[in-house]
């Protein structure tokens, strides 16, 4: 794609810190370094964290990595996982859903673009390493910056200052006792964000709940670990998931629809305790549920988590923006969470190379822009929909085969998706590739 040619004086160069290395951080870097700026990537984690489940790019998700000039490298490391199967207790798929692999239309349950997390996360960060500073083993614990009063500001302290007003610097401190100051702060710390916890009024709770819970870890492949990916429904509104992502591994995840204090707080909880929550829901559930649950004991790593989505009206105050899950979750049953982590942050830096010399401009188009988008893909989240896939009796389980299988059979979502004008983003258009500034001859580095 052209640029468009900037002319006259050098436009101003940003100190930027962002507070998280995941996809959003490290996307937002990559454009914000290709706009000239100084971008310090501070990670809470000792290394990249390149590790996690499967996720895909959707719609808008893989326009934006086109962009970056990255689908190629992208494509390179694709999960071989060519559709949905619904199984019984015995594994025999009673319905069938393949990728819509036509180029066209929307994409299925199975996307043409399935990728491993932590591939993702290398790609990106080859793609930026050589502009932006990275600090492993370091998190922003609070902040500081000027309110119209003058007035300090700090994590865990209510926001109270002008959304707008951008006097003085925002100083970081970090987890090592340390401080420094920027231009701007970004929180690309994910689901949890220390920084919008801080951003945001004491006691508002941001997150919208859909009454699901989910883990996923790792099992040694085995010979009948196919490339379809198995789903398997067990009365009581439990669902286990199977796909193998390379020749020796298959990933394993067990969703619950339970509306409960301990089902929602296990997640805080040491790995040892939701370990034992999630082998007792699932004791009785049959297929190969006693192969995943001892596979828990030796799998190279564990995630539980609540579905919930971010919602919130305020991105930003003053000197301190909101990027992905940290802004705008949608939620893993959105399918486009990883899309739109990739399309925010490009919206971001979008209007932050746009605007250099104007913060308050800058983050104001950022929300004007992105909200939209981030409306359509969150609104596709249905809880009643959920609770189809996540059935309570066996007599539902069996009318959902029935009624899944009928319309496989007569090739219903394939049609739909082929047919389909557009995809989980809607008719949402990435704005233009805004004109870089010159590259700077080197950037300034983190005090050691």
């Amino acid at each position: 794609m052209a640029h468009a040619q900037r002319s006259g004086p050098r436009t101003k160069s940003l100190r930027v810190l962002v507070a998280g290395g995941g996809i959003a951080g490290q996307a937002l870097a990559f454009w914000l370094a290709r706009g000239g700026h100084r971008v310090t990537v501070v990670e809470r984690f000792p290394a990249l964290r390149a590790t996690g489940a499967q996720v895909d790019l959707r719609g808008q998700g893989i326009e934006a990595v086109e962009r970056m000039g990255l689908l190629d490298a992208v494509r390179g490391r694709l999960v071989d996982e060519a559709g949905v199967a619904f199984v019984d207790a015995h594994g025999r798929p009673r319905a069938t859903i393949m990728a819509n692999t036509s180029g066209r239309g929307r994409q299925s349950l199975t996307s043409e673009y399935e990728i491993m997390r932590g591939d993702l996360v290398r790609i990106l960060h080859d793609a930026t390493k050589d502009d932006v500073e990275y600090v492993f083993g370091l998190g922003v614990d609070g902040f500081d910056q000027d309110d119209e009063h003058g007035v300090g500001r700090a994590a865990g302290h209510a926001a109270g200052h002008a959304a707008g007003h951008v006097a003085g610097p925002v100083v970081g401190h970090f987890s090592d006792g340390s401080s420094r100051e920027f231009d701007l702060l970004v929180g690309a710390d994910g689901q949890g964000s220390r920084i919008r916890r801080a951003l945001l009024p004491e006691g508002l709770d941001p997150y919208w709940r859909v009454g699901i819970h989910m883990a996923y870890w790792f099992v040694p492949r085995i010979a009948s670990d196919g490339n379809i990916r198995d789903t398997y429904m067990v009365p009581g509104g439990r669902q286990i998931m199977r796909r193998s992502h390379n020749p020796t591994e298959t990933q394993v995840y067990f969703v619950l629809r339970e509306d409960s204090e301990e089902a929602s707080a296990v997640h805080r909880e040491p790995v040892e305790r939701q370990q034992e929550f999630w082998a007792g829901r699932f004791r009785d559930a049959g297929w190969q549920t006693e192969r995943f649950v001892e596979g828990m004991k030796t799998s190279p790593f564990f995630y539980s988590q609540e579905i919930v989505q971010v919602r919130t009206d305020t991105w930003s105050r003053g000197r301190v923006v909101l990027a992905g899950d940290a802004a705008h979750c949608a939620s893993p049953y959105s399918g486009m969470g990883v899309s739109g982590a990739l399309v925010g942050a490009y919206v971001l830096a979008g209007e932050i190379n746009r605007h250099p010399d104007d913060l308050p401009t800058a983050l104001a188009n950022y929300d004007t822009t992105l909200r939209p988008f981030v409306d359509e893909i969150q609104g596709e989240v249905n809880p009643r929909i959920l609770r189809l896939g996540l059935p309570m009796t066996r007599r539902a389980i069996d009318a959902f085969f029935t009624v899944t299988g009928l319309a496989t059979a007569l090739r219903v979502p394939d049609l739909v998706a082929r047919l389909s004008r557009e995809d989980r983003g809607g008719d949402w258009h990435l704005p233009d590739v805004p004109a870089p500034l010159p590259a700077l001859s080197k950037f300034d580095r983190f005090p050691s």
